[in-house]
């Protein structure tokens, strides 16, 4: 029966080696713009999620659009800005809806 030899790999060129190594990120991951976020807003974004939990978003956006109709622009920017900070699409279609009642 015959054996075969088989050399192994450099180690810089292994698949395993390559696998093992970590690459590197040319831009991070992440989703912030950078547009100077309030620490005042993320404060109070990350207190609003240690009482809200996972719903802590929709709660933001229910609190903005009853500031919305009831007409208090100034409340409702500030909820609108921490729905913002922990849900980005919502606020977005939150803003969207709010700018289609205005215009009515």
């Amino acid at each position: 029966m015959p054996v075969n030899f088989a050399a192994s790999r450099t180690p810089g060129s292994s698949p395993l080696s390559r696998a093992m190594t970590r690459g590197v990120f040319a831009c991070p991951a992440n989703d912030n713009d950078g547009h100077g976020q309030d620490d005042r807003l993320l404060y109070a974004a990350l207190r609003h999620f240690a009482e809200h939990g996972l719903g802590a978003a929709q709660e933001a956006r229910m609190q903005a659009k009853q500031a919305f109709f009831t007409g208090d622009r100034e409340r409702y920017d500030w909820w609108l800005g921490v729905c913002r900070t922990l849900d980005r699409r919502l606020a977005n279609r939150l803003e969207r809806e709010t700018d289609s009642q205005a215009r009515r």
